[in-house]
């Protein structure tokens, strides 16, 4: 029996999702749908890559600028308002296409999400002192010696991560894993998947560092320092975690030169581009497309035409 369609655009940070999203609004009509941490954000514009104010009017994405840079959003939230978003979509006939590189986000959708237990403040705290006291890759370490399984998925200096499975195992006495274990499928839709592959990897690294210099130049910290005058807000928050507003906060605060916040970002979002890459590399059914070789909305075109033929209207 058929299933009713949606459309995935992923691939690494700076690997042209956006404007091949664009492109495909223009050949199929889909409603735009962001899968972006960072987007969700209000305020968070250049840092973001959020493409301008005349664009999102004439390509609306839902899920962008939906919370203040002082809300969480986590990704069950994520999962709620995906899927709101899907069934308004396929009420009216049309089909979503959902376009981003925040992975996980993909995988709950696609694969299902554990009822993990709500963000704790006072934890997070606690683990934000532990790890300003002895470094992220020792709270690795105590991750690993807890719930081994994550810990070899999730990168020593992943911050964001690694608080969040500690977090769970303090809240509840289960690992990440183990939730993990319990997880629903979400089969009830039909996910046709492809990904932007920038190959060789050199020229991914140029077009990063292309960015972060268009980046640069639009403001990127002076945005940083307008967001860090905001009372409610701190570099502890999700928010500012993001790659980019982590290392111009520091250098904002005094604790490193605007170059080697620079640097650091650099380093950060090619860091992010691995990991990104190594999720893709897992995931099944995947179509990728190298856009320096081909078209890629032309080829990710003549994939869609016979594929969503199949699909349930």
């Amino acid at each position: 029996m058929s299933k009713q369609c949606v459309v995935c655009l992923m691939g690494p940070t700076a690997s042209g999702k956006t404007e091949v999203a664009l492109q495909l609004f223009d050949r199929f009509g889909f409603d735009l749908v962001s899968v972006d941490s960072a987007l969700v954000y209000r305020g968070m514009d250049i840092g973001t890559a959020k493409p301008d104010a005349d664009t999102l009017a004439r390509y609306p994405h839902a899920l962008v600028d939906i919370r203040d840079p002082e809300d969480s959003y986590s990704a069950g939230d994520f999962v709620r308002d995906a899927r709101q978003t899907i069934a308004d979509s396929h009420a009216q006939g049309r089909v979503p296409l959902l376009v981003g590189g925040t992975m996980m986000y993909f995988r709950s959708l696609i694969h299902g999400i554990a009822g993990l237990p709500e963000a704790d403040e006072a934890v997070r705290r606690s683990l934000d002192a532990e790890a300003a006291r002895d470094g992220w890759p020792t709270l690795h370490r105590q991750l690993a010696g807890i719930d081994p399984q994550a810990a070899a998925r999730i990168n020593q200096n992943d911050s964001q991560r690694i608080q969040r499975a500690l977090e769970v195992f303090r809240l509840s006495g289960r690992t990440l894993t183990d939730w993990q274990a319990d997880t629903p499928s979400g089969d009830d839709l039909q996910y046709l998947k492809f990904a932007l592959i920038p190959e060789p990897r050199a020229a991914l690294h140029e077009r990063i560092a292309r960015r972060l210099d268009a980046m640069f130049e639009a403001g990127i910290v002076a945005e940083v320092a307008s967001l860090m005058r905001r009372p409610g807000l701190t570099s502890a928050h999700s928010s500012m975690r993001a790659v980019g507003y982590r290392q111009f906060w520091s250098h904002l605060d005094g604790e490193f030169d605007l170059d080697e916040a620079r640097a650091r970002a650099l380093a950060a979002t090619r860091q992010l581009a691995k990991r990104q890459l190594t999720w893709l590399r897992s995931e099944q059914e995947l179509t990728s497309v190298n856009p320096l070789e081909s078209d890629a909305a032309a080829t990710i075109s003549t994939h869609l035409r016979s594929r969503l033929a199949d699909c349930k209207n």
